[in-house]
């Protein structure tokens, strides 16, 4: 399904130890107390929908943000000088441009806004607005459904991925893609998949997902989010539904390369899940032969050592139409379990156990006999660190972000059978000589940060109460913000609120 993206991260070259990498830009070397921040100032822009995604411009000391509740269609901006105190100054109406605005981005007084059509299954555009007088500078064709839009980190390209999502009848869905816009004269190359296609057996195989009506390869594949490497040549694209991360070759305008994602095992130790909403209490326990698609929404990297790490949140998500949909509870009476795999299906099914666990019907009936061998939910309750090169994970924080949603009194109960606290936004910044990672928790209205000095081994350090819904995530670094302090900013989809955290000095 659609996801709106997480837009505005400030992805820059991060470095642990200067002797072990590159050197530390002077921008970033405020030294603060990762485990103290806290909330400073907030703003409401108007409840559901009136809050999603921020990008701030240093230059004007303004923060963008996307505005898309039920009366509005707008890029709200925000005067930000004073963090403590943020104030609306204005508005960027967009109605005359198409549908929704999606995701916004901003490089050198430049401000970027994927907007889609109003009919969603034909091609967006990107609406290039000057940040200090607000004109429109350029209006550029894209693909269909521009859900998140990003400079490369050297101004000379702006990237959409494109989502595609089909109509509710599922008759029409136009191809998933990425566009490249060359900043220098605002052309544009749209591409698709197809070099793929002959590769789909042995992508299956490795947990890449095509399963729509018709399993059409290039129009099932479905991009949500881009994080860009240091050197602005190459683009690493969430693949969603698919369970699957794309790299791309910014300048030459060509995929390399598919990483399926494989699978999480819920059986594991350190994995457990509490897979009830209606149990009348949390427990993790473990879930044999039950296994979560890592399903990232929002991809962000920094490199260590020379090697590019990128960080995912594992959301997942469904599709879920009127023409097609992929989702019944493991305790439906049509959802039929293996005997031989689940000896104890009768209690399995039962609400106390694992029946009212949300699960795909497109995966687990491994045999082809009409029952099902094995479990398979969305997303994997986590965040993920993978190798950029290789495209091995490296790290996962397992349950460690349920766990630490209970401990703040935060866990909500009722998304137990879903995708827990649902990880769903993610984005790295630099603090004195700490790299950390942010991690929105969209069920959880509350983001994680942890220290990722050594990108193999985060460790957390604390879990901060945000808005309802957190769906935007924006490290500020200290050199880039009003106050000399790195600031965190994030916006919440079911309140509005945007709220701004900072941290104490050391």
């Amino acid at each position: 399904m659609r996801q709106i993206a997480l837009v505005g991260l400030a992805l820059v070259c991060f470095s642990c130890l200067k002797e072990e990498s590159d050197p530390i830009p002077l921008e970033n070397t405020v030294n603060e107390d990762i485990a103290s921040y806290q909330e400073i100032g907030s703003i409401g822009l108007g409840g559901l929908g009136a809050a999603e995604i921020t990008a701030f411009d240093p230059a004007t000391k303004q923060l963008f943000a996307v505005n898309n509740s039920a009366t509005a269609n707008k890029i709200d901006v925000i005067d930000l000088s004073n963090p403590a105190a943020p104030t609306l100054l204005k508005s960027i109406p967009l109605a005359t441009y198409g549908g929704y605005v999606n995701s916004v981005d901003v490089y050198d007084g430049k401000l970027a806004a994927a907007i889609e059509s109003i009919n969603k299954q034909q091609n967006g555009k990107v609406v290039v607005f000057n940040t200090t007088t607000l004109a429109e500078v350029k209006v550029i064709e894209v693909g269909a459904l521009p859900d998140m839009v990003t400079y490369t980190k050297d101004g000379k390209y702006i990237l959409t991925a494109n989502e595609g999502e089909p109509n509710d009848a599922y008759t029409t869905d136009p191809e998933g893609t990425v566009s490249i816009i060359k900043v220098a004269d605002y052309s544009v190359k749209t591409l698709n998949f197809a070099a793929f296609e002959s590769q789909l057996a042995a992508l299956t195989a490795k947990g890449f997902r095509i399963y729509g009506p018709g399993k059409n390869f290039l129009k099932d594949i479905e991009p949500e989010y881009i994080a860009i490497s240091d050197d602005s040549k190459t683009a690493w694209v969430t693949l969603q539904e698919n369970n699957a991360i794309a790299e791309l070759d910014i300048v030459g305008g060509v995929f390399k390369k598919i990483t399926p994602l494989g699978f999480k095992n819920y059986g594991s130790a350190g994995n457990e899940i509490d897979p009830s909403d209606k149990d009348t209490k949390v427990e993790f326990r473990l879930a044999e032969n039950v296994f979560g698609m890592y399903q990232p929404d929002a991809i962000t990297q920094y490199t260590y050592n020379g090697i590019p790490y990128l960080f995912t949140a594992n959301e997942g998500d469904a599709r879920e139409y009127t023409g097609f949909t992929e989702m019944r509870r493991v305790g439906a009476s049509a959802h039929v379990l293996d005997a031989t795999k689940f000896p104890n299906a009768s209690t399995l099914k039962t609400d106390a156990q694992l029946g009212r666990l949300n699960t795909t019907t497109t995966l687990g009936d491994t045999d082809g006999d009409g029952d099902f061998d094995a479990i398979y939910t969305l997303g994997a309750r986590s965040f993920s660190v993978w190798n950029g090169l290789t495209g091995d994970q490296v790290f996962d924080s397992k349950n460690e972000l349920d766990k630490k949603a209970l401990e703040l009194l935060v866990y909500d109960d009722g998304r137990s059978d879903d995708k827990g606290t649902e990880p769903e936004a993610v984005t790295v910044g630099k603090v004195g000589s700490k790299q950390i990672a942010i991690v929105g928790l969209e069920r959880a209205d509350a983001f994680a940060i942890y220290d990722i000095t050594i990108p193999t081994a985060p460790v957390f350090v604390k879990l901060i109460k945000t808005g309802d819904a957190p769906e935007g995530v924006l490290f500020i670094p200290a050199g880039k913000s009003p106050i000399q302090q790195s600031l965190i900013v994030v916006s919440s989809e079911n309140d509005g609120f945007v709220k701004i955290y900072k941290a104490t000095k050391l």
